[in-house]
């Protein structure tokens, strides 16, 4: 993936995360609103029921002018123009309010017109014993009214919001998918720098790596070549091991090429029909010139099927996995490849006698440098970018390969190929 979409990819992502938060946030500002005028609506009707219930049984009658008035968003005061007894308000304001499903604590005052100040009356809990109640000591007085009481709900905001938790919920949720969003970029382009700077560093490597190292090719070859050294029989064993070294190093290297330049750009598979036995016949044969005493057969019913595949990347799949087999034994290589076709799929299993691999281990053998010890030499070989080699050429044809521990000893690895009849 290219960088300039995966930094679009990434801000497009920010921006409808944001987008959605920030409207989320509206939403809940909007709610709170609406939850507010209707706490409102709800105590303007209560008091109002409660100011027609003080009228009742007296001479008077209930003004022309609405009595409540709201001062401020907890603040309301009645106006009732008749005297009327603190018991029966409260029991009035109790019983109104409830009736309402207003549930929030309250508390109310009366004024004096005899000793001209607000008398405060008692603070009403439906949650918490009066002992308990942080009271309002300051009611304030109003001009031109005689007989009123005011009524103030001291945690308004609170119930506000306890009755809009399902929102607060949702907005905290989608503040907490936003943060694990950004991490979770945050990490990703720190993975992708590591990447990056691993990449450029194999590529470096390989590369200063290929220039001596074809120098001593030529010049091992030169050697091996003159007359002095054919008739020293053990200076010309000497001369084949650094030519056959440095071709075994040059191979590592041009694979460790291949995994980059792959993990950069996707590998271009190159598709034709094939034999796909006669294909790991031929791989066998060259197998068996780098591990003469290897014994592998092949167990198939099948005499000719053809397979759409890339034959370069086929059949060094089928070469690293058999290479594996041998170098991962401890004894004679027994490797036997059963091929069979069941239901539109081709399996092909290569079973080993080697040192098997441990069951907590296992699922990690097709990452890229993994590597498992041989207990021949107590060391590990290789780079580790076979099997992972294996596993990408697999992928990328759509193929599936597990690997398993046998009963015995050794592993069997089973690729299993859909194919069109």
């Amino acid at each position: 993936m290219k960088i300039n979409k995966l930094n679009s990819i990434i801000v497009l992502g920010l921006i409808a995360i944001i987008s959605i938060l920030v409207a989320q946030l509206l939403w809940t500002k909007e709610a709170f609103t609406l939850e507010q005028k209707k706490l409102s609506q709800k105590a303007h009707i209560a008091l109002l029921e409660v100011a027609k219930k003080l009228y009742e049984g007296t001479n008077h009658e209930l003004p022309a002018q609405n009595p409540v008035q709201k001062i401020s968003n907890d603040y309301y005061i009645v106006n009732v123009d008749n005297e009327f007894e603190p018991d029966i308000l409260e029991f009035y304001l109790q019983a109104e309010f409830k009736k309402m499903n207003i549930t929030t604590d309250f508390e109310y005052a009366m004024y004096n017109c005899q000793s001209d100040e607000m008398i405060y009356g008692d603070y009403i809990s439906l949650s918490k014993k009066k002992a308990e109640c942080k009271k309002t000591v300051y009611f304030p007085k109003h001009k031109n009214l005689v007989y009123y009481f005011a009524v103030r709900f001291p945690n308004e905001t609170t119930y506000l919001f306890t009755s809009m938790r399902f929102w607060f919920i949702l907005s905290t949720a989608l503040i907490f998918i936003l943060l694990i969003y950004v991490y979770s970029i945050f990490k990703l382009l720190q993975q992708k720098k590591y990447s990056e700077l691993q990449r450029d560093f194999i590529n470096n490597m390989t590369h200063e790596f290929k220039t001596p190292l074809a120098s001593i090719l030529i010049a091992s070859k030169y050697l091996a070549e003159q007359n002095p050294i054919k008739e020293d029989k053990k200076l010309h064993t000497y001369a084949n091991i650094i030519i056959n070294q440095s071709n075994k190093l040059n191979g590592h290297i041009e694979k460790i090429l291949s995994i980059a330049k792959a993990d950069h750009a996707p590998l271009e598979l190159k598709k034709e029909k094939i034999n796909i036995i006669l294909l790991i016949e031929e791989v066998i044969e060259n197998i068996k010139l780098k591990y003469p005493d290897a014994e592998i057969k092949i167990e198939t019913s099948l005499t000719d099927f053809s397979l759409e595949t890339d034959i370069f990347h086929c059949s060094n799949l089928v070469y690293n996995l058999l290479d594996n087999a041998v170098k991962y034994c401890s004894e004679k290589p027994e490797i036997t490849i059963k091929i069979t076709d069941e239901n539109s799929i081709l399996k092909i299993e290569f079973t080993d006698n080697g040192i098997g691999i441990a069951s907590k281990n296992i699922s990690f053998i097709f990452d890229k440098f993994y590597r498992v010890q041989n207990e021949k030499s107590n060391e590990v070989n290789g780079f580790g970018l076979g099997l992972y080699y294996v596993k990408e050429i697999c992928s990328l044809q759509h193929w599936k390969i597990k690997a398993e521990n046998n009963q015995e000893k050794g592993i069997t690895i089973t690729l299993s190929i859909p194919y069109k009849k």
